[in-house]
């Protein structure tokens, strides 16, 4: 394959700066490590924390970017589970070096990180998945339990689905995920189904409720119930107590309510930050923050066994992308969709850009 020696990209030059399209150089990959032309990358809410904080950033000019799709078109030394001409997926490491990052044009990735697209997925769809079902896959079954930033961070420490006795093991147990709509939220109820959770309670706004249901949510409850109500009604759906609520959406109030949910010796997962009241805080509930990275050391090996057997769930159906939307424009048309991210404009979809289309 021919690989041109500069690139598009979508570049960060200082912090809180404006985003600007430039030419870099196209990496060479190392040991280990594969080339991919970019064909699909997504957009996501952490990329406007980004530019407007300089978090995860260590050095300017940046590029930024989680999610991508593409292909295969260098291959190092010690690769053997992808080949060129691959179509694969992968969780872009942007703040380790622009090499690594999504927005652009080519880059490189751990081969061992990376899963090959089946037929039935678009390189738009499969763009969606990478982050967002890393996320829901550590917050559900990861073992791992560690303090980051001051953080608690880890997993719920569930039976993962792909191990022995693990598919259908928390039959007639109910889960709890708020936000079942959100990108995170649409993985976790599907991983929930697998796991045999029943009741799968969600929120949503009603207009998505046949959306989130399609997914696997057996009670999809309205977003905007007032934390009485929504307890009120969890509780005439299931008596049995709530040990595990994942909170996809993880602002402060959801936290709060989420937490109130959950009952002695539970579990809660949240995205961000705790932003829990100290004073309803007890030592039998505990919380954790989940981190959707591969590239975390305490993930890597286990989000590398998602990786290899997501193609056959791909295929199956058993996991759905989310839907995409493109955004025109190729990388020029990032900080718009960034922009209707930030009015809250995108529901149940996933923004996706075509770097090819840069012009």
């Amino acid at each position: 394959m021919s690989i041109p020696t500069g690139q598009k990209a979508l570049l960060l030059p200082s912090k809180q700066g404006e985003f600007v399209v430039d030419t870099v150089d196209v990496p060479n990959p190392d040991a280990g490590e594969v080339l991919v032309r970019i064909e699909a990358a997504s957009l996501s809410h952490l990329e406007l924390l980004m530019q407007r904080t300089g978090i995860y950033i260590t050095s300017y000019p940046a590029i930024l970017g989680l999610d991508a799709a593409g292909v295969v078109v260098a291959v190092g030394d010690e690769v053997e589970n992808v080949s060129l001409g691959d179509r694969v997926l992968f969780v872009a490491n942007f703040n380790l070096a622009n090499r690594f990052a999504a927005q652009q044009q080519y880059a490189v990735m751990k081969a061992n990180l990376t899963s090959k697209i089946p037929p039935n997925i678009t390189f738009d769809e499969a763009a969606t998945l990478p982050c967002n079902l890393t996320t829901a896959v550590n917050g559900l079954y990861s073992s791992v339990a560690f303090v980051a930033g001051g953080i608690q961070r880890g997993g719920a420490n569930l039976t993962p689905f792909w191990k022995e006795g693990g598919r259908g093991k928390y039959a007639a147990q109910p889960i709890v995920i708020l936000g079942g709509s959100s990108s995170v939220g649409q993985y976790a109820i599907q991983l929930a189904r697998i796991s045999g959770f029943s009741p799968i309670i969600t929120t949503a706004s009603p207009k998505n409720a046949d959306f989130v249901t399609s997914f696997g949510a057996t009670h999809v409850l309205d977003r905007n119930l007032s934390r009485e109500v929504l307890i009120a009604k969890i509780r005439e759906i299931t008596s049995q107590p709530v040990h595990l609520v994942y909170d996809a959406v993880s602002f402060p109030e959801t936290q709060n309510v989420a937490y109130d949910i959950l009952a002695p010796g539970g579990t809660l997962i949240v995205v961000v930050r705790p932003a829990i009241d100290q004073a309803k805080l007890t030592v039998d509930k505990s919380v954790y923050v989940v981190f959707g990275s591969p590239h975390i050391p305490e993930y890597a090996d286990f989000d590398a066994e998602i990786y290899r057997i997501l193609p056959e769930l791909l295929s199956s159906g058993e996991i759905k992308p989310n839907i995409p939307e493109v955004v025109p424009g190729g990388l020029s048309g990032i900080p718009g969709g960034l922009e209707r991210l930030k009015r809250n404009e995108v529901s149940a979809r996933k923004l996706v850009v075509h770097p090819p289309e840069t012009l």
